[in-house]
């Protein structure tokens, strides 16, 4: 199957998109947060189950993982894998199908829920990929895998099928394909060999003071001023520790202590965010930040040892050469000019490649736009992209529906049909 005849076999396949359109708006307007995707999942399975394409359907896999396996005679075997769990955040869309959902997280604490990242598209895609291709089962030879992927944003989920004996329920893929939806021009494609997605460590940093009355702070240790210096001297890190021709970003996103304006708590809580690209250079932040933090409280006389807890890691994601230069020949055939095969590395982080690296398989993931293109060329023109396009975790993150999901899907329909090729 040349990759000729996969751009006029995938351009001549005819699926009806409007249930899949009102799939993405459901499953927008029901997010469920990372460990609790189970009504997702049950949607996932049983549009799998109702295709009566011969789809091998297991279930509760890590959690709410679940996978489909299309077997069509001897071949390759790939696996496509969707993410599905959303973010602890209040949606400001104004869409008509926005979320008002608010769930319980892992702390025990009531928060609101959206797909603020983009999962709903992945399974909406990746649901239409397998019934794409289950369609197109008499051209291609060998095994599909479409996998819904759990707890991506905390980094455990594709660690967690596999411990769960995922290989031992179905096939081991030969090749691990992933996408992602981000704020690019919609219709866009974008890959590269190598570094595709940045690794990531996660913490909780608990900082200890005494507490006391707030008319008295010289009876007390004041955790909140500890915190704020911890959090400005962290700062430094990057800009004075990190040589400027590597990459790393220190981020802390959430700082909280106390419980009123009149008392001063006895601990504060920081929630930090670490991404880099080079091995070295993550210990090297990690060791600083580390210092920083224990100096800090030291010097702000902390009744005790800051406590370190790492709450999510990922891994650093790596393109194989020769799967994703296969990829590229496809995409650019049938993406044309809307494709870019050397797209930078992310500063974003993902787990997917655990699905592949833990067999020793290679893996391959690109990005897919999704902002309206008259909108992304206005803004491009104006020099305020970085202004005015809301971002992956943004309250505002709202892909257009068309051209979005329907790049999404061919993109993974072709991947796909690269490795999938009759003898």
């Amino acid at each position: 199957m040349a990759t000729q005849s996969l751009t006029s076999l995938l351009s001549s396949l005819s699926i009806d998109l409007e249930p899949y359109e009102a799939l993405y708006k459901h499953l927008h307007s029901h997010p469920e947060l990372s460990h609790q995707e189970e009504k997702t999942a049950a949607r996932a399975a049983s549009h799998l189950i109702s295709l009566d394409a011969g789809y091998e359907v297991h279930t509760s896999i890590g959690g709410h993982g679940l996978a489909g396996v299309l077997r069509s005679g001897k071949g390759k075997t790939v696996l496509l894998r969707a993410d599905m769990d959303a973010l602890p955040v209040k949606e400001d869309t104004g869409l008509d199908y926005a979320s008002k959902v608010t769930m319980r997280d892992d702390d025990d604490v009531v928060k609101p829920v959206m797909h603020a990242c983009g999962h709903d598209f992945h399974v909406t895609a990746l649901l239409a990929a397998a019934e794409c291709l289950a369609k197109m089962k008499d051209t291609w030879s060998g095994t599909l895998i479409v996998l819904f992927q759990p707890n991506e944003e905390r980094g455990g989920g594709a660690q967690a099928m596999v411990d769960d004996g995922l290989y031992n329920k179905i096939p081991v893929p030969d090749i691990v394909l992933g996408q992602h939806v981000m704020a690019r021009r919609a219709g866009s494609v974008g890959c590269n060999v190598g570094h595709i997605m940045s690794e990531a460590d996660s913490f909780k940093i608990t900082i200890f003071g005494r507490g006391g009355h707030g008319s008295m702070p010289h009876r007390t240790v004041d955790p909140v001023v500890m915190a704020a210096s911890v959090v400005m001297k962290l700062q430094t890190v990057v800009s004075r520790e990190v040589d400027p021709d590597q990459f790393a970003v220190v981020t802390v996103g959430s700082l909280q202590a106390g419980q009123t304006e009149n008392i001063i708590a006895d601990r504060a809580e920081i929630r930090l965010n670490i991404r880099t690209q080079n091995h070295e250079v993550r210990n090297r932040v990690l060791t600083a930040v580390r210092r920083v933090v224990k100096c800090e409280c030291e010097a702000s006389g902390a009744t005790k040892e800051p406590i370190f807890e790492g709450t999510a890691k990922f891994p650093l994601s790596v393109n194989d050469e020769t799967v994703t230069k296969s990829v590229h020949s496809s995409f650019e055939k049938f993406f044309g000019a809307r494709f870019d095969p050397n797209t930078p590395c992310s500063t974003a982080s993902e787990d997917y490649s655990i699905l592949a690296s833990s067999q020793g398989k290679p893996s391959c993931f690109w990005f897919f736009g999704g902002v309206d293109e008259k909108m992304w060329d206005e803004t491009e023109q104006k020099g305020r992209l970085a202004e005015d396009i809301s971002v992956n975790h943004s309250p505002f993150f709202a892909p257009v529906i068309q051209p979005t999901l329907r790049t999404g899907i061919d993109a993974l329909c072709l991947g796909a049909l690269t490795f999938l090729q009759k003898a």
